[in-house]
């Protein structure tokens, strides 16, 4: 099975991926390592972030996945890039949550408010909505701590019949 996991900064993706990948047996692709490893994007200094061209980043981890038959991919741009994947897991925590956990991080008030903006509006939520049509789709809340959200995570994963 090819999952997805993303989310807003702050959701709880990558700890989330690496749970699932170690439940499942699993390779879990990482976008930020799988990016700087191919040589995908330019590293921003003003911003102090990877910025990855999307087509790029789609062909690539396309391209990666495609003889692989269980792999987890996780990041935060992939929601808007349409992979090979049989499942979308869509990260979600309440904004006041997340602005909690992003200035935990050191994030800067701009990057913070952007964030939470876009996790008040379903930002990633809308993307993976268009870009999966038909796919299976699950968002799970991952507030109240990573063995939940796994818990929650596969129970969904069965009642989609993904897992036995």
């Amino acid at each position: 099975m090819k999952l997805l996991v993303t989310g807003s900064p702050g959701t709880g993706k990558t700890s989330v991926a690496r749970a699932l990948g170690r439940r499942l047996k699993c390779t879990v692709l990482n976008e930020k390592d799988f990016a700087l490893s191919r040589g995908v994007g330019t590293w921003n200094h003003k911003s102090n972030e990877l910025e990855i061209p999307l087509g790029k980043i789609r062909r690539e981890i396309n391209a990666e996945i495609a003889g692989k038959k269980s792999i987890i991919i996780e990041g935060h741009v992939l929601c808007e890039a349409k992979l090979g994947v049989d499942a979308v897991i869509v990260l979600r925590v309440h904004p006041e949550i997340l602005e909690s956990r992003l200035e935990a991080r050191g994030y800067n008030a701009e990057k913070i408010q952007d964030n939470v903006f876009c996790e008040g509006i379903d930002y990633c939520s809308k993307h993976v909505i268009r870009r999966y049509a038909g796919k299976k789709i699950i968002e799970v809340s991952n507030e109240k701590g990573i063995k939940e959200t796994l818990n929650t995570i596969l129970l969904e994963l069965k009642r989609k019949g993904l897992l036995e």
